[in-house]
This record gives structure tokens, sequence and C-alpha cells, in this order.
């Protein structure tokens, strides 16, 4: 992990628990940098508009600062990285929503972060023809360069990353392993879900990446996942949506993919399973219907 001790600040400050991502930024405006910030003394703090009293305890709270050196050699052992908002690695695309993590961690393949991606999101409880839809369309879009990114969860995401990163013979010839970025919505100390661990293994055996806005022991609380989709369609050119029950997180995904200018691309579903009200809606609503991997690529050269 390069630049230590400008990196320990990006800790620190991740690990302030119900900051939010615009009040630091609104603190990276007036401060440029969470060194400055973290030198700052409580009477200085209880001056700044929009931080209460509870956030400046935790800013000032002698055990949230201890803790950084654990990330630090945690990370450091597990080969994690933290990449900041101001770091030329911290992908381009995503600084431009509406609420940007303020820092990424980072476990894998940095380089990505910035190349081209689709983001392909469904139902957990998937069906065969989820399954297989999903590994179709991930496999293809990977042979063409275009980096896969999905949540890692169970079901269409797993089936997303695993067609991204395998070598099936397809029209008579092999493949060549593509790319997949797996957002997940807990620390990278923790595997969620945990039949998941080979498949996070084999993401980055092939030169993918895990990452998270999360520090370490953050666990995968619910209100963590909403939070995450914005992630997964903020990085993204586009996303593709394979099965989505009426009421489904994948539409929190298509919400945040809309508000932030993203194309979004459904696969239709038989009318008569759950698992394709959500998806058959959105084409009704005027969402691009896709059955052939080539009309995503023609929209994203």
């Amino acid at each position: 992990m390069q630049d230590l001790e400008e990196k320990r600040y990006w800790i620190w400050l991740s690990l302030i628990p119900n900051l939010g991502s615009k009040k630091i930024q609104s603190l990276l405006e007036q401060y440029k940098d969470p060194k400055t910030i973290y030198h700052l003394k409580e009477k200085d703090l209880s001056k700044i508009k929009g931080i209460g009293e509870k956030s400046i305890r935790n800013m000032v709270n002698p055990q949230i600062r201890e803790s950084v050196e654990r990330h630090i050699q945690y990370m450091i052992k597990n080969e994690i990285d933290i990449i900041s908002i101001h770091n030329s690695k911290y992908p381009k695309i995503l600084k431009e929503i509406y609420d940007p993590p303020i820092s990424l961690y980072v476990k894998g393949n940095t380089n990505i972060l910035n190349q081209k991606a689709i983001g392909i999101v469904g139902c957990r409880e998937a069906s065969q023809y989820g399954k297989s839809v999903a590994k179709y369309f991930s496999y293809h879009l990977a042979q063409e360069g275009i980096n896969v990114v999905s949540g890692l969860a169970k079901g269409v995401d797993s089936y997303a990353h695993v067609g991204a990163i395998c070598k099936v013979n397809m029209d008579k010839k092999w493949g060549i392993c593509g790319k997949t970025i797996a957002v997940v919505a807990n620390g990278l100390d923790i595997i969620y879900p945990k039949e998941n661990e080979m498949l996070q293994k084999e993401i980055l055996r092939t030169g993918g990446a895990i990452i998270t806005e999360y520090p370490l022991g953050t666990k995968p609380e619910k209100m963590n996942f909403p939070a995450r989709n914005r992630i997964i369609s903020g990085i993204s050119k586009g996303i593709l949506v394979v099965e989505a029950k009426e009421k489904s997180g994948t539409l929190i995904t298509v919400d945040f993919a809309l508000e932030q200018g993203r194309d979004v691309f459904v696969v239709p579903g038989n009318i008569n399973s759950s698992n394709s009200v959500g998806t058959n809606c959105l084409i009704k609503q005027g969402a691009k219907l896709v059955t052939n991997y080539t009309e995503i690529f023609k929209e994203k050269p």
C-alpha cells in the first residue's frame, strides 16, 4: 500500500460513523485534505456548520484513532488498498454522481476501475433462465473488452461474475478470461455470502477487483445494500437487468442509474414468472429491451 502516511488519514475519515459523504465533501472543500481535518481541535470542529456534537466526539475519539493502525496492518497483510476521491485511480465517472463515496477500499486490480464497464443486476432467487442469460451476456461483453460489474450476491450477480471470468467453448472457439468488479456492502475482511468465497478468489485470480466504501469490520447490514447499488451503477456506463420481481432491490439500482444518466437495458422474461414482473414493467416504461449482447455493445462502442 503506497503513500501510507497520507492514506492513514483517509482510513480514519472512513471510520467516523454517521458523518456522511456530503459532510465529508464539505470539510474537504474547506480544509483540502483529511490530515488537516484530523489535527483540528474540538473547539475548531464545533464552529463548523452542519457538524453535530456526536460527530465531533467521534472525530476526536482516541479509540477510533488508535484503530487506524490495526486497519493498516490488516490491509498490508491482505493486500487491500484505499483509493480516495482525490486519487487518479478513483473511477472518474463515479465522481459525477450526486453522492460519490469519499474513498474506496479495493482488493485486486485497481487498474480496471477506470475502464469501460457494464453493470449486470437481478434476482437473488434467479431461475435457470435468469442464470443462463446473466452468464451469456456477461461472457460476451467481457470478450468484447467490457468489464462486468455486479454485487457478488446470490443468483444473477454470481452468474454475471462467473460468465465474465470463465473460459468456455462458445461458437467452437475458446474465449479468454474477462474482468469483473464486485461491489460489496461490507468490509473486505468479511466474505458475504459465504458460499461465494471461491468465486471471490477467482475474481481476484483473473485480474478483477472487489471494492467497497465500507471500512474493515463493517457487517453486511440491510441498509448498506441500497447505498452499494449506487456504486454499481455509478462506475458503469449502463446497467443490464436480468430478472426482477415487482418489489425488488434491483429496481433501486435502476433508479440510481436513471438518476445518474446511465442507460438501462432489460432482458424480457416469461410473463408467467414472478421474477419477470419487474423487468417487463421496466420495458413498458421505456427501458431498452435487449435479447442479444451486440445490442448493448452497439450502444457502448
